[in-house]
This record gives structure tokens, C-alpha cells and sequence, in this order.
């Protein structure tokens, strides 16, 4: 992208009054990839200030995923024969493996998220309030700006780990307003903002903001303090990243609770026999009978007393169960 944009100070002549003037002439050719790139991180930057919280996982795996990014630019830039031997494309390999390596991992393991975002959010802050006030005060030396970054960093993450619903709304509300204003800066070109954090960071004299510098850094309140609105009250109300795990992991453990009963045998129990249905007077023990007949024999008994038995089922063998029907062939004793 070709860019012309002039900071101009009128420096006061002899005789004349002290004017400082800023004007912004642009004459911009915008390229094809850094112009697509631009645009979908300022989508990113709005669904991020807007809609964060409701996309937790996707924000979990950014987080993750930006902070490995960066700490393998940092290795480069600290590490000039690792720059110097490796081409574009192995860099470029590496920080994406690494990156996505560590994105997943914030995005399975949800602390690990929650403790980056908090870092991420403390340092965006911290860099935020640091770079005004390097406008009108001197930040020197440089472990000043960095003892305040790691302290708000850290105090950021432990208040994200317990409150965090809350602190994950602030964060992609405050990193989607940061990549809002630096899309805009961009756009606009003259994309200033960066090299002030690092004049700050190297102990530089930063260079005064004009107004418009100030206008583009009025986006990241101003849409910051929106996006907390809007997630708070609409589009994070009723929703919760707990009771999501929550539900996930009920929900598996019914399925493998399921899969635990199909794969253990079943016992199979063994089927008793019905038990025998025995009417009164069916049913004359062997004693009664042999007494019976021994009497009928001796006695000489009419033959009706004695057919009476041919009609009865006899079970001769009680103790086993065997039921023997007599009505069929049974012998008439005459007398």
C-alpha cells in the first residue's frame, strides 16, 4: 500500500506566534492481501466486541493461538541467526503449528484459556493508558513500563480465573475495539499506533498525536464500553460456558454409562417350573390308598364303593411329584 501522510509543524518564523498545525494527506493504493486481511480481522474485531462471550471456544482457541503466535515472533526477533537461516515459508510454518498447538490447547483446557485472556487484557489496558500518558510524561527507564504491564497482567488473569464471565466479556470487548482502531489506522493510513508502543517500549521519544491520531484512539473506549453493554445485557444474558461443560459432560457420561451395560453380560437367570396346581381331594397319599384297598379286599365292600376310586387322580409317588391318572384303566375289584 503506497501512503503519503504528512505530519506537518509549521515552525514558528521571526515575528510570528508559535503554530502547530497537523495535517493528513493521503494518497492511498490499497494491495490486494493486506487489504483482505484488514477485513477480516475488522469482522473479527466487531463479532469479538459484540458477540464474544457467546463464541467462547472460538476465543479460547484465538487466545491461545495469538499467544504462540507472538512468542515465536519474539524468538525471531531476539534470535537474528534463527531470522537469517530460516526462509518466509519455514517461519511462517512454524508460528501457525505452534499457534494452533497452543490454541487448541487453551480450548480444551478452559483455565489455561481464562489465565491468557486475563494476561492478553491486562497488557491491552496497561498499553492503552501507558501510550497517553507517554504523551505528556516521560516513561523512562524501560523496566517502568514493564513492571506496570506484568502487574496488571497478572491481576487481570487472577480476576478473569474468578469472576469469569465477566472478565471474558471485557476481554473481547477490549481486544475486538483493539482490532477495530488498528483496522481503521490502517485503512486510513498512517498506522502510527503500533510504532508508538514501541517508541515507548525502546525508550524512545514518541512523536505527539494529532487530532485525528486521537480520534482513531477514541474507537477503543468507545467501542469497548459498547461491547461490555451489549454482551451484558443481550447477547451474553442467560448464557453460560460452565453450564455448557456441564451439560457436555452429563451427557457423555450417560453414553458411557450405556455402552457399559451393553458390553457387560447379562446374567441369565434360570426359569423355575409353574408349580403344580392341586385341587382338594385330588390328590390321596399311598398309605390311605393300600389301607383302602386292603379294607375293600377283606371287608367285601359293594363294587359302587370301590368304583368311586377309579375316578380320582392318584398321585402314588407324592414325594417326587408325578401325577398318575386312574380313571382310564383302572381295575374293578367284584365282590
Amino acid at each position: 500500500m503506497a501512503v503519503t501522510s504528512l505530519y506537518v509543524t509549521e515552525e514558528p518564523g521571526v515575528g510570528l506566534a508559535e503554530v502547530d498545525i497537523c495535517t493528513l494527506e493521503i494518497n492511498i493504493k490499497y494491495e490486494v492481501i493486506p487489504s483482505i486481511v484488514c477485513s477480516v480481522c475488522l469482522s473479527f474485531g466487531l463479532i469479538y466486541s459484540f458477540f464474544g462471550y457467546r463464541c467462547f471456544k472460538m476465543v479460547m482457541f484465538f487466545s491461545g493461538f495469538m499467544f504462540g503466535s507472538a512468542a515465536i515472533l519474539l524468538l525471531y526477533h531476539k534470535e537474528p541467526v534463527l531470522d537469517t537461516q530460516l526462509g518466509k515459508e519455514t517461519k511462517a510454518g512454524i508460528g501457525l503449528g505452534v499457534g494452533v498447538l497452543c490454541g487448541l490447547m487453551t480450548m480444551l483446557v478452559s483455565t489455561m484459556g481464562l489465565i491468557l485472556s486475563g494476561i492478553q487484557l491486562g497488557g491491552l489496558l496497561s498499553l492503552s493508558i501507558l501510550v497517553v500518558i507517554g504523551q505528556f510524561y516521560s516513561l523512562t527507564p524501560m523496566w517502568v513500563p514493564l513492571c506496570v504491564i506484568l502487574a496488571v497482567s497478572i491481576v487481570a488473569a487472577v480476576f478473569t480465573l474468578q469472576w469469569q464471565k465477566l472478565f471474558t466479556i471485557i476481554y473481547t470487548s477490549v481486544f475486538g475495539a483493539t482490532t477495530v482502531m488498528l483496522c481503521v489506522d490502517y485503512l486510513v493510513g498512517t498506522f502510527v499506533l503500533p510504532d508508538q508502543v514501541y517508541d515507548m517500549l525502546c525508550e524512545v521519544a514518541p512523536r505527539p498525536l494529532c487530532w485525528f491520531y486521537w480520534l482513531i484512539t477514541g474507537i477503543y473506549p468507545v467501542l469497548s464500553l459498547i461491547g461490555v453493554l451489549v454482551q451484558w445485557k443481550f447477547t451474553g444474558k442467560g448464557v453460560s460456558h460452565t453450564e455448557a461443560v456441564h451439560k457436555q459432560q452429563k451427557k457423555n457420561s450417560k453414553k458411557h454409562r450405556y455402552r457399559e451395560s451393553r458390553r457387560r453380560p447379562q446374567s441369565h437367570r434360570q426359569r423355575m417350573p409353574p408349580p403344580l396346581k392341586r385341587y382338594a381331594g385330588d390328590v390321596l397319599a399311598p398309605s390311605y390308598l393300600q389301607s383302602l384297598q386292603e379294607r375293600q379286599m377283606g371287608t367285601g365292600s359293594s363294587s359302587s364303593s370301590v368304583s368311586t376310586i377309579t375316578h380320582t387322580l392318584i398321585d402314588f409317588d407324592f414325594e417326587t411329584g408325578s401325577m398318575v391318572p386312574l380313571t382310564a384303566a383302572s381295575p374293578v375289584f367284584a365282590v
